[in-house]
């Protein structure tokens, strides 16, 4: 089978302070949107930004704990590129998770949480190579 991930849906409790986020932080353009859920075509998947009470309801009334564990990541090409966006999203409606430094690991990179607390991190990792289409190889 092969690899991939069609849709990453996150549920959110307020879509314009959504869209706020995601439109004028990471600067993104909705390709589908009603009163319940906004779309945005990434690089070889789709985000959805769904009201946490219909998507409760999309899977059968199943509860559903937020956030989960888990991180998303926004990978930029150059260090410079990180803080920038962070601010940009903190100006948004983000809340600084921690502040761009360089991990032991190599790179440099910061966590900014959306108005419903979901993580992302915006990263540079001079190892990975970003294609102009956006797509991300991992490297080592």
């Amino acid at each position: 089978m092969r690899q991939q991930i069609s849709v990453i849906t996150l549920g959110i409790r307020d879509l314009e302070r959504s869209r706020r986020f995601y439109e004028h932080g990471f600067g993104w353009t909705p390709v589908f949107a009603n009163e319940e859920i906004i779309f945005y075509q990434m690089n070889g998947f789709v985000l959805g930004t769904f009201l946490l009470s219909s998507l409760e309801a999309d899977m059968n009334g199943t509860g559903l704990r937020t956030p989960g564990a888990f991180s998303l990541a926004h990978i930029v090409r150059t260090k410079e590129e990180v803080s920038p966006l962070m601010d940009r999203l903190l100006e948004a409606g983000g809340r600084l998770l921690r502040a761009a430094d360089a991990p032991p690991h190599g790179g440099f990179r910061g966590y900014v949480a959306d108005p419903d607390e979901h993580a992302w991190e915006i990263a540079w990792n001079p190892a990975w190579t970003i294609a102009e289409d956006g797509r991300v190889t991992f490297g080592v």
